[in-house]
């Protein structure tokens, strides 16, 4: 374990939970990013001089120069005035400004407990460090692709920020999860199902993106059927099973609404086999999990209902952190004995 002290061992898990907060709020602010198209306002990438916004006029004409010249701004908002281009900017700059926040709320602590205990002690808080510093890169890299040649960031890109910042989130969690020595009974349904669960979860965030990233949500806003019928009429079905569908809106709509019926049939089977086995010990947990699936999935039908609108669509991004953190727990449940970080 970390240490047999009590008192570290409350700190760090305290820690850990202000951690989790901090990336969730990321997310958030991340999804807003995103929705109200702002993640092209600042097209540098300042690591220390950025950390301020910026502070006379002659700062803001030089930030809303600089954005006059990429693509966005030439094909897309070339009429925009700098009030406008301030509202982009803010939600830009707090994105940026979180993710600085969280590489020193982490850091800091991180080293402290390191003089208390040990770096090998702490060593899968050190993996989550780099990922955390990886991040950061990943989202310039994400950003550097609609600098030339494009209005969007490219969604590929796009998919890979966010599913990095699940898993960081994600191993903060079941980190903070071994701190509070949850007892875990051995009469469980073992860890393939609830693995295969949470990797069809990521495999859904994985497509919402792409969705995001090509605006693929403001198209056939009907349910269930897409337009008159259930598969997209601007499309043949042949068309699935070639990587190119991946980049063409509608597939990619008609992917992310059948891989969440996928994850609902799913979900239903292990519900069935946790009832067949009377294991009623995981009945609380997982029904949470069912809950947040039919909350993901009415915010999902909505978002599509009425167009992306940023009130469903975020709301949904919200509730896609809920449902993981819920998938988490249902997984640690079923480890088959609750040994700590390192034993």
């Amino acid at each position: 374990m970390y240490t047999d002290n009590l008192f570290i061992k409350k700190q760090i898990s305290i820690w850990l939970g202000f951690m989790f907060l901090l990336i969730s709020l990321m997310i958030v602010v991340g999804g807003l990013t995103r929705l109200t198209d702002s993640g092209l306002s600042i097209t540098e990438w300042q690591l220390f001089s950025g950390f301020l916004p910026p502070l006379s006029n002659d700062d803001w004409i030089n930030y809303f120069n600089l954005y006059k010249q990429i693509p966005e701004y030439k094909l897309q908002n070339f009429s925009m005035t700098m009030s406008e281009f301030k509202i982009i900017f803010w939600w830009e700059w707090i994105h940026r400004f979180l993710g600085r926040i969280i590489g020193l709320a982490f850091l800091i602590p991180l080293i402290y407990f390191s003089f208390k205990l040990s770096i090998i002690k702490l060593a899968n808080l050190y993996f989550i460090f780099f990922l955390i510093c990886f991040q950061g890169f990943i989202g310039w890299y994400m950003v550097s692709s609609g600098l030339v040649d494009r209005v969007d960031v490219s969604h590929y890109r796009l998919s890979v920020h966010l599913i990095i910042a699940f898993i960081i989130l994600s191993l903060i969690l079941w980190n903070y999860f071994k701190l509070k020595d949850i007892k875990i009974s051995d009469n469980n349904i073992g860890l393939l199902f609830p693995s295969i669960f949470l990797i069809l979860i990521f495999c859904q965030i994985t497509i919402g993106a792409f969705v995001s990233g090509m605006d693929a949500g403001t198209i056939y806003n009907t349910w269930p059927l897409m337009g008159d019928q259930y598969f997209p009429d601007d499309n043949k079905i042949d068309n699935l099973f070639y990587l190119s569908a991946f980049d063409d809106p509608s597939l990619v709509q008609f992917m992310h609404r059948n891989l969440a019926y996928v994850i609902l049939f799913f979900y239903a089977y292990m519900l069935y086999k946790i009832y067949k086995k009377k294991l009623n010990k995981l009945l609380p947990s997982v029904y949470l999990v069912g809950v947040l699936i039919l909350l993901q999935i009415i915010l999902g039908i909505l978002t599509l209902i009425y167009g992306a609108q940023i009130k469903f669509a975020s709301m949904h991004q919200v509730s896609s952190i809920f449902l993981v953190s819920s998938s988490i727990y249902f997984l640690f449940l079923n480890t088959t004995s609750n040994q700590q970080l390192s034993d």
